[in-house]
């Protein structure tokens, strides 16, 4: 029994990606099938809420079908189904919600509940086994978390952000300096091209865990207004590059804190904004010379996906992590 394979089929609806996949014994991608709206969100510059849950509800069956017919695999092979109840967009959720406990009841399969940002963090053990103890960095469009975990499936937060989310924030500033949505990933590739020449505040510099960036991004706009209202033209890959800076500079700072203070040698980081390349870069510099393990998710796993909550769905099953069919979606809550 000790090798014996156990498959999770996973769903992920918490924003504007559809996403279904099944994974083995918590660390295999068997297949995984991701619908993006991006596109569509595109033509309003954000997403929309009730366009994201009504192009859920066009997709959701389809994916399943492609999953499966992917995979080579029946819904007899499948153990379990995870599913993310939340944090999210409450009218998304509700359309992987549904869907999985439909299929929990057709075929008596345990529902797994899955928290989204412990589905980030287990996208890393798609690349390679976590090692414990560890720290993770969580840098999301609605996150910016350090996350304490002394062994599988244990959370303990020990800062968080104060106001906006880091990807929220690199949005906004885009918006500000005339780049299209989504534009977190165009401020990093601005930032690149750019000297960060402008003068900024460095967000919430203190000895504590949390962060803060509403303060930074306040400062963007008015250096923008103000230089406009000058007659000045703005470098905004320049500002790109100062703006990216002091947020890179202070999430290694007090991540390395963390670390220390945890007296840690492992780290992961997890979310979409793990696709940053300045941030990639300096982390991998300062691990190397600290003597720390870092573990960034390729590409494909840090957006949005079902593999992660599959892996992450693994060990909530074996931990006995397991929901009625009354489960609902949450908008808001605590990872634990």
């Amino acid at each position: 029994m000790k090798n014996k394979k156990t498959y999770i089929m996973a769903f992920e609806s918490s924003c504007d990606e559809t996403s279904v996949s099944i994974i083995c014994n918590g660390s295999e991608e068997i297949a995984t099938v991701v619908l993006s709206q991006m596109d569509t969100h595109a033509n309003f510059g954000g997403v929309v809420p009730e366009v994201a849950s009504r192009m859920h509800i066009e997709n959701i069956t389809m994916v399943i079908e492609e999953c499966l017919n992917k995979s080579g695999l029946s819904m007899d092979d499948i153990d379990a189904i995870a599913v993310t109840y939340g944090p999210g967009l409450i009218g998304s959720l509700l359309i992987g919600l549904q869907a999985a406990k439909t299929l929990a009841y057709l075929y008596n399969k345990p529902l797994v509940p899955v928290h989204h940002i412990a589905g980030h963090i287990y996208a890393n053990n798609l690349v390679k086994p976590l090692e414990f103890p560890l720290i993770a960095l969580v840098v999301s469009g609605g996150h910016t978390e350090l996350i304490y975990m002394p062994e599988d499936y244990v959370f303990n937060k020990i800062g968080g952000t104060l106001d906006d989310a880091v990807g929220e924030a690199y949005d906004k500033v885009a918006r500000v300096v005339g780049l299209p949505y989504p534009g977190g990933p165009l401020v990093d590739k601005a930032a690149h091209e750019g000297e960060p020449t402008y003068k900024l505040p460095v967000p919430l510099d203190d000895e504590s865990y949390n962060f803060s960036f509403s303060g930074l991004k306040s400062a963007v706009i008015n250096l923008v207004h103000n230089e406009e209202q000058r007659g000045n033209k703005i470098n905004s890959n320049d500002l790109c590059a100062s703006f990216q800076h002091d947020v890179v500079y202070i999430l290694t700072k007090k991540t390395m804190h963390a670390l220390k203070q945890y007296n840690v040698k492992n780290l992961i980081v997890a979310g979409g904004v793990a696709a940053n390349k300045g941030l990639r870069e300096e982390l991998t510099k300062v691990c190397a010379e600290n003597n720390i393990n870092l573990t960034v998710p390729v590409m494909k796993y840090c957006t949005d996906n079902g593999a992660m909550i599959g892996a992450a769905g693994y060990y909530a099953y074996k931990s006995g992590r397991i929901a009625k069919l009354d489960l609902n979606a949450k908008a808001t809550d605590e990872l634990k």
